[in-house]
């Protein structure tokens, strides 16, 4: 497959300044042709890849599933039978594709033919297989938070600029399908029609905690040093993986090894939204103060209830907190508009996000006339995306800048973990450089910019 006009001498010479062996696909040197399939590798195949990431790529013709990996070898045989038969109901041809299967993705990584990957892996596990994808020229699409750190999102970020990839993250409430109330809200808010912007509330969820879980015996199925990774190495229970007969939700989400809980895996969508309508995609908070509930003991030890405010040098604060309604609230001086998902649910087993099931409409405002207002001919159009995947697959072939771009999501991820740094650090004013990208005068707080990886394992693998 002929798959883009490829710089080949600035990629080679950006591996190079990462210190790792960069191999060219020789049919990355062409266009696409307008009958070409984009070849996909799926990195992950769990909960999210099997109900969302999968489902909503595959259904477009211009691209084609070739291989799964997957840690746990029994999900990544259900990846690839769930793949053809897909194809084989599609096409009404059994043997329509035969797709690889890989336990250790680094493997699938070595195909030439291979054009892009799908990366539905648990948080720990996106800034590497990003990083490398892309240091071998296969475009990304990347669940979120786009990363662990932000030292490790600083590091992708400047990997996929460098190198040119196409990585879009799976910040979907930027895109009109299934919720296009979300970039109505943020146009509104960008072209003043609250006037001035004052004040953002975040309402997010929180994750319940467990007790204790005793040790128990590898799967002979699971790679359990693969799918640990860049971290610490601990004993291997099922509720701090997954379900072994199940596709739910798995129990890493709830492990702060592993993730940040809510303020991440919501905060990515949500803080996401309201950089949008701010218009700070490129910049992050200069002051924040908060505080959460932390677990004194059990496996599941993400955040519980929490608060923390923030300011952005234009002024602007935002609090962002468990106590609001789900969803993002834009103040200004005329009024304000609040947008959320409107009960739209990306997976059955999405957790309810507030206890008291507060049902509210999916955009609403101070005065609902400030929904209706027309925006002239002059006004400022956000990027209109379709649906995320299939944006994704679009600006694979057109080499447009997708509508959630690496450095927009690393800026939105990195919103999310300076505020779970300060749930840690309670009553102190952290002061953040986001030129920088550190702390002022606060060596704690910078401390936790990044974590230790494992050998062999993590970003610092990648480059070193």
């Amino acid at each position: 497959m002929r798959r883009r006009v490829f710089m080949k001498n600035t990629a080679t010479a950006a591996a190079a300044a990462f210190g790792v062996p960069f191999i060219v696909n020789s049919n990355a040197l062409g266009r696409y042709r307008p009958n070409d399939k984009i070849n996909i590798a799926q990195l992950g195949w769990g909960r999210i890849a099997m109900s969302h990431d999968a489902p909503e790529t595959i259904k477009h013709d211009m691209c084609r599933f070739t291989a799964v990996a997957d840690p746990d070898i029994n999900r990544a045989r259900d990846g690839k039978k769930w793949i053809e038969n897909y194809y084989a109901k599609k096409t009404g041809k059994e043997k329509y594709v035969d797709v690889k299967v890989y336990q250790d993705y680094r493997e699938m990584l070595m195909d030439p033919s291979i054009d892009a990957v799908v990366i539905s892996t648990p948080d720990h596990w996106h800034a590497q297989p990003a990083m490398e994808a892309a240091l071998k020229n296969m475009d990304v699409y990347l669940q979120k938070p786009f990363s662990l750190t932000i030292k490790e999102g600083r590091q992708v970020s400047d990997v996929i600029n460098k190198t040119g990839c196409i990585l879009q993250v799976g910040s979907q409430q930027r895109s009109i399908s299934p919720w296009p109330q979300f970039k109505k809200a943020a146009e509104l808010v960008r072209n003043g029609v609250l006037g001035k912007l004052i004040h953002v509330d975040v309402g997010l969820g929180t994750d319940p905690g467990c007790g204790e879980e005793p040790e128990m015996p590898v799967p002979a199925n699971l790679n359990y040093d693969l799918w640990l990774g860049s971290t610490e190495d601990v004993y291997y229970t099922e509720k701090r993986v997954h379900p072994q007969n199940n596709y739910s939700r798995p129990g890493w989400l709830r492990c702060r090894q592993f993730g940040a809980g809510m303020i991440t895996g919501w905060g990515a969508h949500h803080i996401d939204n309201a950089h949008w309508g701010m218009g700070t995609e490129f910049t992050g908070p200069v002051e924040l103060e908060g505080w959460g509930e932390f677990p004194d003991s059990g496996l599941w030890d993400v955040h519980g209830e929490f608060e923390v405010n923030t300011k952005y040098a234009d002024g602007v604060t935002m609090n962002i907190s468990s106590k609001h309604p789900n969803g993002v609230k834009f103040i200004g001086e005329k009024g304000w508009i609040a947008v959320n998902r409107g009960g739209v649910k990306v997976t059955s087993s999405d957790p309810d996000t507030r206890g008291d099931k507060v049902e509210t409409p999916a955009i609403y405002a101070s005065d609902p006339s400030l929904l209706d207002v027309k925006l002239g001919p002059n006004a400022l159009k956000l990027y209109e995306s379709p649906e995320q995947h299939l944006d994704w697959l679009n600006c694979i072939r057109s080499r447009r800048t997708p509508v959630a771009p690496a450095e927009v999501a690393h800026r939105s991820c990195s919103a999310c973990l300076l505020a779970h740094i300060a749930m840690q650090i309670p009553n102190t004013t952290l002061k953040w450089d986001p030129v920088k990208e550190e702390f002022i005068g606060n060596d704690k707080a910078n401390s936790m910019l990044r974590r230790t990886q494992r050998k062999g394992y993590g970003t610092e693998s990648v480059i070193s």
